[in-house]
Protein backbone atom coordinates (compact mmCIF):
# COMPACT_ATOMS: atom_id res chain seq x y z
CA UNK A 1 0.00 0.00 0.00
CA UNK A 2 1.31 3.42 -0.94
CA UNK A 3 2.05 5.89 1.84
CA UNK A 4 3.40 9.33 2.58
CA UNK A 5 5.65 9.65 5.63
CA UNK A 6 6.39 12.92 7.46
CA UNK A 7 8.56 13.53 10.53
CA UNK A 8 7.89 16.44 12.88
CA UNK A 9 10.87 17.15 15.21
CA UNK A 10 9.79 18.30 18.65
CA UNK A 11 13.28 19.31 19.84
CA UNK A 12 13.33 22.37 17.61
CA UNK A 13 10.06 23.53 19.11
CA UNK A 14 11.43 23.52 22.68
CA UNK A 15 13.44 26.68 21.95
CA UNK A 16 10.28 28.69 21.45
CA UNK A 17 8.30 27.07 24.25
CA UNK A 18 5.05 26.91 22.30
CA UNK A 19 3.73 26.60 18.79
CA UNK A 20 0.57 28.25 17.54
CA UNK A 21 -2.21 26.02 16.31
CA UNK A 22 -1.68 25.21 12.66
CA UNK A 23 -4.93 24.76 10.86
CA UNK A 24 -5.49 24.32 7.16
CA UNK A 25 -7.45 27.05 5.38
CA UNK A 26 -10.99 25.97 4.55
CA UNK A 27 -12.06 25.38 1.00
CA UNK A 28 -13.24 28.71 -0.30
CA UNK A 29 -13.97 30.49 -3.55
CA UNK A 30 -12.62 33.94 -4.28
CA UNK A 31 -13.38 36.37 -7.05
CA UNK A 32 -11.14 37.20 -9.98
CA UNK A 33 -9.77 35.31 -12.95
CA UNK A 34 -6.39 33.75 -13.54
CA UNK A 35 -3.67 35.92 -15.00
CA UNK A 36 -3.27 33.65 -18.02
CA UNK A 37 -5.87 32.39 -20.43
CA UNK A 38 -6.21 28.90 -18.94
CA UNK A 39 -8.24 28.07 -15.85
CA UNK A 40 -6.92 26.69 -12.56
CA UNK A 41 -7.96 23.77 -10.38
CA UNK A 42 -6.78 21.67 -7.45
CA UNK A 43 -7.88 18.86 -5.17
CA UNK A 44 -6.82 17.11 -1.98
CA UNK A 45 -8.13 13.89 -0.43
CA UNK A 46 -7.22 14.70 3.20
CA UNK A 47 -5.83 17.78 4.92
CA UNK A 48 -4.90 17.95 8.60
CA UNK A 49 -4.17 20.96 10.75
CA UNK A 50 -3.79 19.54 14.25
CA UNK A 51 -2.01 20.53 17.44
CA UNK A 52 -0.72 17.57 19.45
CA UNK A 53 0.13 18.13 23.12
CA UNK A 54 2.62 15.72 24.74
CA UNK A 55 2.41 14.51 28.35
CA UNK A 56 6.08 14.53 29.33
CA UNK A 57 6.99 17.79 27.57
CA UNK A 58 5.61 21.29 27.79
CA UNK A 59 5.33 21.49 24.04
CA UNK A 60 2.68 21.23 21.37
CA UNK A 61 3.67 19.52 18.12
CA UNK A 62 1.93 20.60 14.91
CA UNK A 63 0.61 17.84 12.71
CA UNK A 64 0.05 19.46 9.35
CA UNK A 65 -0.11 17.04 6.43
CA UNK A 66 -1.95 16.39 3.19
CA UNK A 67 -2.71 13.34 1.07
CA UNK A 68 -2.99 13.45 -2.72
CA UNK A 69 -2.86 17.22 -3.03
CA UNK A 70 -2.66 18.12 -6.74
CA UNK A 71 -2.80 21.19 -8.96
CA UNK A 72 -3.84 20.97 -12.61
CA UNK A 73 -2.88 19.05 -14.55
CA UNK A 74 -2.21 16.13 -12.21
CA UNK A 75 -3.65 13.00 -10.62
CA UNK A 76 -2.81 11.10 -7.42
CA UNK A 77 -3.96 7.76 -6.04
CA UNK A 78 -2.11 7.08 -2.77
CA UNK A 79 -4.26 5.32 -0.21
CA UNK A 80 -2.30 5.73 3.03
CA UNK A 81 -0.77 8.59 5.00
CA UNK A 82 1.66 7.90 7.84
CA UNK A 83 3.15 10.61 10.05
CA UNK A 84 5.92 10.24 12.63
CA UNK A 85 5.85 12.67 15.59
CA UNK A 86 8.89 12.81 17.86
CA UNK A 87 7.78 12.02 21.41
CA UNK A 88 4.39 10.62 20.44
CA UNK A 89 3.52 6.91 20.46
CA UNK A 90 7.12 5.90 21.16
CA UNK A 91 8.37 7.64 18.02
CA UNK A 92 6.54 5.05 15.94
CA UNK A 93 4.66 6.02 12.77
CA UNK A 94 1.10 7.22 13.28
CA UNK A 95 -1.27 5.96 10.60
CA UNK A 96 -3.41 9.05 9.99
CA UNK A 97 -5.41 7.67 7.05
CA UNK A 98 -5.98 4.32 5.40
CA UNK A 99 -8.48 3.87 2.58
CA UNK A 100 -9.42 1.38 -0.10
CA UNK A 101 -9.72 4.24 -2.59
CA UNK A 102 -8.14 7.69 -2.34
CA UNK A 103 -7.91 9.62 -5.59
CA UNK A 104 -7.65 13.26 -6.61
CA UNK A 105 -7.61 14.73 -10.11
CA UNK A 106 -7.32 18.22 -11.56
CA UNK A 107 -7.45 19.40 -15.17
CA UNK A 108 -7.42 22.87 -16.73
CA UNK A 109 -7.21 24.44 -20.19
CA UNK A 110 -8.57 27.49 -22.00
CA UNK A 111 -12.13 26.15 -22.03
CA UNK A 112 -12.63 24.48 -18.63
CA UNK A 113 -11.03 23.86 -15.23
CA UNK A 114 -12.17 20.87 -13.21
CA UNK A 115 -11.15 19.09 -9.99
CA UNK A 116 -12.44 16.15 -7.97
CA UNK A 117 -11.50 14.11 -4.90
CA UNK A 118 -12.79 10.70 -3.82
CA UNK A 119 -12.42 8.54 -0.71
CA UNK A 120 -13.89 5.08 -0.12
CA UNK A 121 -13.71 2.83 2.96
CA UNK A 122 -11.57 5.40 4.76
CA UNK A 123 -10.42 5.37 8.40
CA UNK A 124 -8.83 8.42 10.05
CA UNK A 125 -6.69 8.17 13.21
CA UNK A 126 -5.03 10.73 15.47
CA UNK A 127 -2.02 10.29 17.79
CA UNK A 128 -2.87 8.66 21.09
CA UNK A 129 -5.81 6.67 19.72
CA UNK A 130 -4.24 3.94 17.58
CA UNK A 131 -7.03 1.41 18.08
CA UNK A 132 -10.00 3.78 17.86
CA UNK A 133 -10.76 5.54 14.60
CA UNK A 134 -11.51 9.22 14.84
CA UNK A 135 -13.89 8.75 11.92
CA UNK A 136 -14.76 6.04 9.40
CA UNK A 137 -16.64 6.77 6.16
CA UNK A 138 -17.90 4.56 3.36
CA UNK A 139 -17.56 7.15 0.60
CA UNK A 140 -17.04 10.90 0.29
CA UNK A 141 -16.66 12.87 -2.94
CA UNK A 142 -16.29 16.48 -4.00
CA UNK A 143 -16.17 18.13 -7.42
CA UNK A 144 -15.71 21.65 -8.79
CA UNK A 145 -16.23 22.63 -12.44
CA UNK A 146 -15.43 26.08 -13.87
CA UNK A 147 -16.25 26.39 -17.57
CA UNK A 148 -15.58 29.52 -19.62
CA UNK A 149 -18.72 31.57 -20.11
CA UNK A 150 -20.78 29.49 -17.65
CA UNK A 151 -21.57 29.67 -13.94
CA UNK A 152 -19.15 27.54 -11.85
CA UNK A 153 -20.59 24.47 -10.13
CA UNK A 154 -19.50 22.79 -6.88
CA UNK A 155 -20.85 19.60 -5.31
CA UNK A 156 -19.96 17.39 -2.35
CA UNK A 157 -21.46 14.16 -1.05
CA UNK A 158 -21.11 11.85 1.94
CA UNK A 159 -22.54 8.45 1.06
CA UNK A 160 -23.20 5.45 3.27
CA UNK A 161 -22.56 5.17 7.00
CA UNK A 162 -20.32 7.40 9.11
CA UNK A 163 -18.80 6.34 12.43
CA UNK A 164 -17.09 8.78 14.83
CA UNK A 165 -15.17 7.60 17.90
CA UNK A 166 -16.84 4.22 17.56
CA UNK A 167 -20.38 5.60 17.35
CA UNK A 168 -22.54 5.46 14.23
CA UNK A 169 -23.86 8.94 13.45
CA UNK A 170 -26.37 10.56 11.13
CA UNK A 171 -25.10 13.78 9.57
CA UNK A 172 -27.40 16.75 9.11
CA UNK A 173 -27.18 19.50 6.53
CA UNK A 174 -28.75 21.91 9.03
CA UNK A 175 -25.59 22.24 11.13
CA UNK A 176 -22.65 20.41 12.67
CA UNK A 177 -23.11 16.99 14.23
CA UNK A 178 -21.26 16.46 17.52
CA UNK A 179 -20.10 13.17 19.00
CA UNK A 180 -18.70 13.10 22.54
CA UNK A 181 -17.13 10.13 24.32
CA UNK A 182 -16.33 10.55 28.04
CA UNK A 183 -12.64 10.20 28.75
CA UNK A 184 -11.77 10.40 25.07
CA UNK A 185 -13.01 13.67 23.65
CA UNK A 186 -15.34 15.22 21.08
CA UNK A 187 -15.62 15.43 17.29
CA UNK A 188 -17.79 18.01 15.54
CA UNK A 189 -18.59 17.16 11.90
CA UNK A 190 -19.85 19.58 9.27
CA UNK A 191 -21.37 18.16 6.11
CA UNK A 192 -20.86 19.03 2.45
CA UNK A 193 -19.71 22.63 2.29
CA UNK A 194 -19.74 24.34 -1.12
CA UNK A 195 -19.14 27.89 -2.30
CA UNK A 196 -19.29 29.53 -5.74
CA UNK A 197 -18.75 32.98 -7.24
CA UNK A 198 -19.04 34.20 -10.82
CA UNK A 199 -15.64 32.68 -11.67
CA UNK A 200 -14.73 30.19 -8.91
CA UNK A 201 -16.05 27.12 -7.12
CA UNK A 202 -14.95 25.16 -4.06
CA UNK A 203 -16.26 22.09 -2.22
CA UNK A 204 -15.33 20.07 0.87
CA UNK A 205 -17.24 16.86 1.53
CA UNK A 206 -16.60 16.65 5.29
CA UNK A 207 -14.96 18.98 7.81
CA UNK A 208 -14.05 17.79 11.32
CA UNK A 209 -13.35 19.87 14.41
CA UNK A 210 -11.31 17.66 16.72
CA UNK A 211 -10.83 17.96 20.48
CA UNK A 212 -9.68 14.71 22.09
CA UNK A 213 -7.69 14.00 25.27
CA UNK A 214 -6.60 10.36 25.06
CA UNK A 215 -3.99 10.56 27.91
CA UNK A 216 -2.33 7.56 26.28
CA UNK A 217 0.97 6.87 24.52
CA UNK A 218 2.36 10.19 25.81
CA UNK A 219 -0.39 12.20 24.09
CA UNK A 220 -2.31 14.57 26.34
CA UNK A 221 -4.57 16.25 23.79
CA UNK A 222 -5.23 16.70 20.08
CA UNK A 223 -7.00 19.79 18.76
CA UNK A 224 -7.61 21.19 15.30
CA UNK A 225 -9.28 20.45 12.00
CA UNK A 226 -9.38 17.69 9.40
CA UNK A 227 -10.88 18.11 5.92
CA UNK A 228 -11.87 15.18 3.71
CA UNK A 229 -12.25 15.43 -0.10
CA UNK A 230 -11.66 19.03 -1.11
CA UNK A 231 -11.79 20.49 -4.66
CA UNK A 232 -11.60 24.01 -6.11
CA UNK A 233 -11.31 25.73 -9.52
CA UNK A 234 -11.13 29.09 -11.32
CA UNK A 235 -12.72 29.73 -14.71
CA UNK A 236 -10.57 30.35 -17.80
CA UNK A 237 -10.24 33.99 -18.74
CA UNK A 238 -12.44 35.21 -21.56
CA UNK A 239 -15.68 33.97 -23.16
CA UNK A 240 -16.27 30.38 -24.15
CA UNK A 241 -15.07 29.63 -27.69
CA UNK A 242 -17.68 28.65 -30.26
CA UNK A 243 -17.52 25.13 -31.59
CA UNK A 244 -18.89 26.02 -35.02
CA UNK A 245 -19.46 29.08 -37.19
CA UNK A 246 -22.79 30.87 -36.80
CA UNK A 247 -25.45 29.65 -39.23
CA UNK A 248 -25.86 31.75 -42.36
CA UNK A 249 -29.30 33.28 -43.02
CA UNK A 250 -31.46 31.32 -45.45
CA UNK A 251 -31.64 33.63 -48.51
CA UNK A 252 -34.12 32.70 -51.27
CA UNK A 253 -34.56 34.33 -54.68
CA UNK A 254 -37.81 36.26 -54.86
CA UNK A 255 -39.86 36.02 -58.08
CA UNK A 256 -42.91 37.99 -59.11
CA UNK A 257 -46.15 36.43 -60.28
CA UNK A 258 -47.89 39.55 -61.62
CA UNK A 259 -47.13 42.62 -63.69
CA UNK A 260 -48.07 45.23 -61.16
CA UNK A 261 -49.97 45.96 -58.01
CA UNK A 262 -48.87 46.81 -54.49
CA UNK A 263 -46.17 44.72 -52.85
CA UNK A 264 -46.74 43.00 -49.51
CA UNK A 265 -44.05 42.76 -46.90
CA UNK A 266 -41.45 44.67 -48.99
CA UNK A 267 -39.66 47.82 -47.99
CA UNK A 268 -40.14 51.06 -49.90
CA UNK A 269 -37.40 53.23 -51.29
CA UNK A 270 -37.05 57.00 -51.12
CA UNK A 271 -39.03 57.35 -54.35
CA UNK A 272 -42.03 55.60 -52.90
CA UNK A 273 -41.84 52.56 -55.20
CA UNK A 274 -41.52 49.03 -53.93
CA UNK A 275 -39.21 46.22 -54.95
CA UNK A 276 -42.18 44.31 -56.30
CA UNK A 277 -42.82 47.08 -58.89
CA UNK A 278 -39.40 46.70 -60.45
CA UNK A 279 -39.41 45.26 -64.04
CA UNK A 280 -39.02 41.52 -64.21
CA UNK A 281 -36.17 40.37 -66.43
CA UNK A 282 -35.57 37.07 -68.20
CA UNK A 283 -37.70 34.94 -70.55
CA UNK A 284 -40.97 33.28 -69.80
CA UNK A 285 -43.13 30.67 -71.52
CA UNK A 286 -45.01 33.41 -73.56
CA UNK A 287 -41.92 35.20 -74.79
CA UNK A 288 -41.73 33.52 -78.30
CA UNK A 289 -45.39 34.31 -79.05
CA UNK A 290 -45.06 37.91 -77.94
CA UNK A 291 -41.91 38.33 -80.03
CA UNK A 292 -43.51 36.77 -83.15
CA UNK A 293 -46.60 38.98 -82.84
CA UNK A 294 -44.49 42.08 -82.51
CA UNK A 295 -42.52 41.21 -85.68
CA UNK A 296 -45.76 40.55 -87.61
CA UNK A 297 -47.23 43.91 -86.60
CA UNK A 298 -44.00 45.61 -87.53
CA UNK A 299 -44.05 44.02 -91.01
CA UNK A 300 -47.70 44.97 -91.60
CA UNK A 301 -47.05 48.52 -90.48
CA UNK A 302 -44.08 48.81 -92.83
CA UNK A 303 -46.08 47.47 -95.79
CA UNK A 304 -48.95 49.88 -95.13
CA UNK A 305 -46.54 52.82 -94.95
CA UNK A 306 -44.95 51.75 -98.28
CA UNK A 307 -48.34 51.52 -100.06
CA UNK A 308 -49.40 54.90 -98.70
CA UNK A 309 -46.28 56.67 -99.92
CA UNK A 310 -46.54 54.99 -103.38
CA UNK A 311 -50.16 56.13 -103.77
CA UNK A 312 -49.21 59.71 -103.05
CA UNK A 313 -46.37 59.59 -105.54
CA UNK A 314 -48.75 58.63 -108.37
Amino acid sequence: MNSNTFRMPAAVLLATGAVALLTAPPASATGGTPAGGAGRSGAVVLRTGLDVGLLNKTVHVPLKATLNEVSAPATAEKTALTVTLDGAEGNKPVSVLRADVATSKATADRTKAEAEANLAKARVHVPGLPLLSLIEVEKVTSKAVCEAGKKPVASANVLGTVTALGKKVTLSAGGPTKVEVPGVGMVSMELSGTETTSTTAAAAALRLKVAVNPLNLNVAQVDGEIVLAEAHCESPKGPAPTTKAPGQPDIKTQTGTGTGGAATGAGTGSGGTTDANLAETGGGSLTPFITGGALTLLALGGGALFLTRRGRAQ
